[in-house]
């Protein structure tokens, strides 16, 4: 295949669905997994906030070992596809455990959230960096690769809008009352979807981009990746995005119950926000045939902080407005996310050229790893933070508990916006890098 070769809208529609798979269950963690610990499992959200935080530093181990592993596995099926068969299944089923309310001690209960968040979180690794690393190898077109990524979070979004009505439906559904048996059911609804999508992934795309596997040292891999100054931008950008992300994701449920008032809007209000993902996903896709990557993710980052500050300044009362503008900070967002995850192919690209080693997988993994890492910080302060508001469970909240659930919520991912606007300054692979390393301009 050439590098100017196309993908087809089959291909990027079924590798997109690959995501659709990941987030039904990601978005649940996301959005979700602190509420459910504080109030359904039962644990205070410091305890949560610390769980999350601890847990995620397994990752530092698993994902480099992921990444080598996927790099080095060979297969009819090809390298990186293979693992969607392979680990969607155990994903699924620990998905499900992880939200499983056991009837033991509150010791116990945190012990059981420990085990079951991180086997899950470990099988999310096992399944999503040879998944990443596949769409680098669908294709070397850098416009291609980011379009592919359009697509992929387009359908990521998919997956986020079926959690976002399907959760709390599934959850009064099967629980009638019982929330912590509702949400173990509904798990296993959602899980059963996600199974689905990582096979039709599996089914309906192809690993173009062979190449002849170096005999190199994982110790290799990881200093190729290490000395990749243009990779350590983006792990940096995606490091700093993230903690906001997962604060902004982790508070959602609170935000609408408690400051807005509407517990039974909490599915309307996150299903908007996915469409508006939905409809940004898409608009990348259009616009990157024409504006410079680069540009377009400044722009965004613009978009985010803008819209997140205006929706600070919402009042409780005007929930209409909140709906509005949280559609606006998402679509933004998900400009931004397509593109950024493309650059890391890029990256890898550019450490070959420049290093003579860009190991995709591992590039993924380090990438996945600085988004975990911004995850797991961003979930340890959404916990610590409440605590330290002063929020209490299943109770009217304070004004002042309602003030810290308003500044998580719009206030940190504004911050986390003009930090990555800052940081991508210092990223030279735009539209001319490319078109230099083609040889379609002069140097």
């Amino acid at each position: 295949m050439s590098n100017s070769s196309k993908l087809s809208i089959k291909e990027k529609l079924a590798y997109g669905l690959g995501d659709t798979g990941s987030n039904i269950v990601f978005q649940v963690v996301i959005i979700y997994m602190m509420f459910f610990y504080t109030d359904v499992f039962g644990i205070s959200a410091a305890a949560a906030g610390t769980l999350m935080l601890v847990v995620r530093l397994f990752d530092a181990i698993t994902d480099p070992l992921m990444g080598a592993l996927a790099d080095r596995t060979n297969s009819r099926w090809g390298r990186y596809r293979p693992y969607l068969l392979w680990i969607a299944i155990p994903y699924g089923v620990l998905a499900v455990l992880a939200f499983t309310t056991p009837d033991t001690s509150e010791a116990n209960k945190l012990i059981y959230a420990y085990v079951t968040y991180a086997l899950m979180m470990t099988a999310y690794t096992a399944i999503n960096i040879p998944y990443s690393a596949l769409g680098g190898m669908l294709t070397r077109d850098t416009q291609e690769r980011a379009s592919v990524q359009a697509w992929r979070f387009a359908m990521a979004k998919v997956g986020g809008v079926m959690v976002a009505a399907l959760t709390f439906p599934l959850v009064t559904y099967f629980g009638e009352g019982n929330k912590q048996l509702g949400f173990s059911q509904a798990m296993v609804v959602l899980s059963v979807i996600a199974i689905l999508c990582f096979v039709a992934c599996f089914a309906f795309t192809k690993e173009r981009v062979v190449e002849v596997a170096k005999k190199v040292s994982i110790k290799s891999d990881i200093l190729a990746v290490l000395r990749n100054d243009q990779w350590w931008v983006m792990a940096a950008v995606t490091f700093f995005l993230l903690i906001t992300v997962a604060m902004r994701g982790g508070v959602t449920p609170y935000y609408v119950t408690y400051y807005l008032g509407q517990e039974s809007l909490v599915s309307s209000f996150v299903t908007t926000s996915m469409v508006g993902g939905i409809c940004g996903a898409l608009f990348t896709g259009w616009a990157i045939k024409t504006i410079c990557k680069v540009k377009l993710m400044k722009f965004a980052c613009l978009g985010v902080a803008a819209a997140n500050f205006i929706l600070f300044n919402v009042p409780a009362d005007m929930v209409y407005v909140a709906f509005i503008i949280n559609f606006m900070t998402q679509f933004f967002h998900m400009i931004f996310i397509p593109i950024l995850f493309s650059t890391i192919p890029d990256t890898a690209d550019y450490g070959k050229e420049k290093n003579g080693n860009g190991p995709m997988a591992m590039g993924i993994s380090g990438h996945l790893l600085s988004l975990k890492f911004g995850i797991a910080i961003g979930g340890a302060l959404t916990g610590w933070l409440l605590s330290a508001y002063g929020y209490q469970a299943n109770v009217i909240q304070t004004e002042t508990a309602n003030n810290g659930i308003v500044t998580i919520f719009s206030l940190s991912p504004a911050i986390g916006a003009l930090i990555a606007f800052g940081l991508l300054h210092f990223y030279k692979l735009n539209q001319a890098w490319y078109l230099k390393k083609e040889g379609n301009i002069d140097e």
